[in-house]
């Protein structure tokens, strides 16, 4: 039997950038950056002063408040992600459908903020006081199954955690489902609110956050003086639809999905395997169960944390993959505007590549100043540029040596 093919309907996220999916890429496109002084927690507690923090999120303006306030913040952002999704892609779910239409949220850290409010009651006040939503607002598994509830989606329900690449792992794992028959839809993406004390605390001491406390400098992919990634939070949703019921009732299609390759290095809890060979080998798997040449491929949303190995490893799997193409390829790093949203980078990293598939422009790499000799690739610098945009790969690349690279098509009939 053939595999099924699958296309994007909705989009709805909640990022540094803005409350919905277009304001975000408007301001992606326009170079705006989201990073500024890290004000959710206190910044004299740490060598890192800045983060990509969501401004003047209301759950409330999505669901009743009292119901939201029983979430974890990565969860509320998951649930107001997937009801504009939903609502983007004019998909009603009802009785007839619901066995149908599924749920796949990642999320690397979970209910982070959740667990060190209620440790401190617990510790300050016993245990009688930690909340009986305690549980439920701290497991990762939480943002799929709120989502599940709140829009009925009765179908396979499931959150992937592989750290960094949780969101892309699960849009992948989504599409597949669909592509064997399991369903017809899957409300999929990533979702993370890990600016806390601990997260903070941990990322520092291992030394992966930049401790430069400039926001127009913080994050810089791809360039020479880059010194570490900025920790950043929202969520990114996508529709996933099998194709020839996207045709019948009319949907908008942005693009196909049609390739999803992963891989795990077997090398290190947190560097990335020499050469970026495990990342390679994901861009592989990607093109071939998306049946591409690699000289196909028009741009690549970098993974690009702006760390020193990443940015350096990134760069050689691209060019041991493409070769000459290499130096064809469009490629940026949109976390120099959004930072790093960990489990949900790939998600919103994954909403960027089609619709530069929809729009033909290119996000740049913004804070690119100083060229790298073992970064030397196009990662469009500075300024959005208009292109062709056929076909698009995005990486998502986590700690544990998890790598995941996805494939988008322009849509065609």
């Amino acid at each position: 039997m053939s595999k099924r093919r699958v296309v994007i309907t909705g989009i709805g996220c909640v990022t540094p950038l803005g409350l919905d999916a277009q304001t975000t890429w408007d301001h992606l496109i326009a170079g705006k950056s989201g990073i500024g002084p890290l004000t959710r927690r206190d910044p004299e507690k740490f060598p890192a002063k800045v983060a990509a923090e969501v401004k003047n999120f209301d759950i409330g303006t999505f669901i009743d408040f009292k119901e939201g306030r029983r979430m974890d913040r990565f969860t509320q952002f998951a649930v107001a992600s997937s009801l504009m999704a939903v609502e983007d892609a004019k998909l009603t779910i009802n009785e007839q459908n619901a066995e149908r239409v599924g749920v796949w949220i990642g999320s690397g850290n979970g209910g982070m903020e959740t667990y060190e409010e209620q440790f401190r009651t617990f510790e300050a006040r016993g245990h009688r006081r930690v909340s009986p939503f305690f549980v439920p607002m701290l497991i990762a598994d939480m943002a799929a199954g709120q989502v599940s509830i709140t829009l009925g989606a009765k179908g396979p329900n499931a959150c992937t955690v592989t750290a960094c690449a949780s969101g892309a792992n699960s849009i992948g794992d989504a599409f597949k489902v669909i592509a064997r028959g399991d369903a017809d839809v899957m409300i999929t993406g990533g979702s993370e609110a890990p600016i806390t004390d601990m997260s903070i605390a941990g990322f520092s001491s291992m030394k992966a956050l930049t401790f430069n406390d400039d926001p127009e400098t913080a994050s810089r992919p791809f360039d020479k003086n880059r010194d570490g990634f900025v920790l950043g939070e929202g969520c990114g949703i996508l529709v996933l639809e099998e194709l020839e019921q996207a045709k019948a009732r009319g949907a908008k299609i942005y693009a196909e999905i049609i390739g999803y390759g992963a891989t795990g290095d077997a090398y290190h809890i947190t560097a990335p395997a020499p050469d970026g060979e495990g990342g390679a080998r994901a861009m592989r798997e990607a093109l071939k169960d998306a049946g591409l040449q690699p000289q196909e491929v028009d741009y690549i949303n970098a993974h690009g944390t702006s760390t020193p190995l990443n940015d350096k490893y990134e760069t050689a799997a691209i060019k041991s993959i493409f070769n000459e193409h290499a130096y064809q390829l469009a490629i940026s790093s949109t976390k120099s505007m959004t930072g790093h949203l960990l489990g949900a980078a790939g998600a919103i990293e994954a909403i960027f590549s089609v619709k530069s598939i929809e729009t033909g422009l290119l996000p740049p790499t913004i804070h690119y100043q100083t060229p790298d000799e073992e970064c030397d690739l196009d990662y469009v610098p500075n300024e959005t540029r208009q292109a062709d945009v056929r076909i698009v790969l995005s990486n998502s690349l986590g700690f544990g040596g998890h790598n995941v690279t996805l494939a988008f098509k322009k849509y065609e009939a």
